[in-house]
C-alpha cells in the first residue's frame, strides 16, 4: 500500500472528488480503487497505478479462531506482524506494531531477541488497521479497540506514532474513539511526559514486570536507564494532566518474580488511586516457564489484600505465536 501520493494524484480534480476516495480509503476500507465506482475509470487507474491499496499479508488463525495474526510484507521486503483478539463480548482488538523489530532486547520476548530493523511510518501502522478492517468488513464487523503493544517501543518512534493515532482518532478519518486507543511503552520517561501533553485521551500502560530496579534490570535491560521512581513520577504527571488512569502490566514468570514477598513490593510502589496493575502470566519464547495457576492467585491475592486494582489479561493465540511477547516479524511458522 502507498497512499502518500493520494493529494498530488487528486489536486486537480473537483474537491468532492477528494471526500470520495477519502471515504473509500478511511471509511469504507476499500483494498482496490477499482471498487469505488463513483470515481471515473481513468482516475481509478491512475489512483491504483500511482497509490495502490493492496496490503501483502498472510493470516494464520489460533484453533479457536479467536485469534488472528497477520504476516505483513512492506514494500522494501521488511515484514511485520499484526494480532487481531476477538473477544466474546463482540469487541475486535487490534494489536499494532510500531516499529519492525525492537531494540531492547527484553530477554522474556521473542521481538526483542530477533532485534531492530526499523521505525515505521505512519502510513505503516495505519496499514495494519486497514489490513483488518477489510478482513472484518466482510462479515459486518469492525475493528473497535487498538493497542500499541506489538512489535517495538511506540515512544521510540513517537512522530509517527501520533500521526497515525491523530488519524484513527479523526472523525473524518476513521474516528476511532481515544478511549479504544492503549499505547503500552517499557517506559521511556520523555514519551510519557509528552503523550500527556497532547490532550488526546487515549489510555496509557506501561509494561514494569519487576518491583525492583535490579531484577527490571535483568529481565528489560532498558531499565538501567530508566528507574522505577522516574517512571513513577512521570506516570503521575501524566495522571495530573489527563485525569486517566494508568495500567502497570506485570509478566508473571515462575520462579523470577512471581512470589508473595514481589508482590507485596510491588503493591508498596502502586498503591496509588488510579494505578492498575494488569497480571499477564509467560508465554513462553524459550528460557523461563510460565507461573503456576496457583502462584498466579496468590499473587493477585497480595495486591488485592493491599488495596491494589488488578487484573488478568486472558492469553490469546499462543498456538499461532501471536500472544504478547511472541511476535518475531516472520521467525515463527505462519
Amino acid at each position: 500500500m502507498d497512499i502518500s501520493k493520494l493529494s498530488s494524484v487528486l489536486a486537480g480534480e473537483p474537491s468532492y472528488r477528494f471526500k470520495q476516495a477519502h471515504r473509500a480509503l478511511w471509511q469504507d476500507f476499500v483494498g482496490d480503487w477499482e471498487e469505488v465506482t463513483s470515481l471515473p475509470l481513468n482516475l481509478r487507474e491512475r489512483l491504483n497505478a500511482e497509490c495502490p491499496l493492496r496490503i501483502q499479508g498472510e493470516i494464520a488463525s489460533s484453533k479457536d479462531s479467536r485469534t488472528k495474526k497477520a504476516l505483513i510484507t512492506l514494500s522494501d521486503g521488511v515484514k511485520i506482524e499484526t494480532v487481531l483478539l476477538r473477544h466474546k463480548d463482540g469487541r475486535n482488538t487490534l494489536c499494532v506494531s510500531a516499529q519492525a523489530g525492537c531494540p531492547l532486547a527484553c530477554v522474556f520476548c521473542a521481538t526483542g531477541q530477533g532485534g531492530f530493523k526499523r521505525n515505521l511510518s505512519a502510513d505503516e501502522i495505519l496499514c495494519q488497521y486497514l489490513f483488518f478492517a477489510r478482513y472484518l468488513k466482510n462479515s459486518g464487523h469492525k475493528v473497535t479497540n487498538v493497542v500499541f503493544m506489538g512489535m517495538g517501543e511506540p515512544f521510540l518512534n513517537y512522530d509517527n506514532l501520533m500521526a497515525a493515532i491523530k488519524t484513527m482518532n479523526d472523525p473524518g478519518f476513521i474516528g476511532l474513539g481515544a478511549r479504544h486507543i492503549s499505547v503500552s511503552t517499557v517506559g521511556i520517561t520523555d514519551g510519557i511526559r509528552r503523550f500527556a501533553r497532547e490532550g488526546i485521551q487515549a489510555n496509557l500502560a506501561i509494561s514494569l514486570h519487576a518491583p525492583d530496579d535490579k531484577l527490571r534490570a535483568e529481565l528489560m535491560p532498558i531499565g538501567r536507564k530508566y528507574p522505577i521512581k522516574n517512571i513513577l513520577a512521570a506516570a503521575d504527571y501524566y495522571i495530573e494532566k489527563t485525569s486517566r488512569r494508568v495500567m502497570f502490566e506485570y509478566m508473571l514468570i515462575k520462579g523470577v518474580n512471581d512470589s508473595p514477598v514481589q508482590a507485596g513490593r510491588l503493591a508498596a510502589l502502586l498503591k496509588k488511586p488510579l494505578y492498575i496493575v494488569n497480571l499477564i502470566n509467560y508465554n513462553p519464547t524459550g528460557g523461563f516457564e510460565p507461573a503456576p495457576a496457583a502462584a498466579v492467585k496468590k499473587f493477585r491475592g497480595v495486591l488485592e489484600k493491599e488495596g491494589i486494582a488488578a487484573t488478568e489479561r486472558y492469553g490469546f493465540g499462543g498456538d499461532i505465536d501471536g500472544a504478547c511477547g511472541q511476535l518475531a516479524g516472520g521467525k515463527s511458522d505462519i
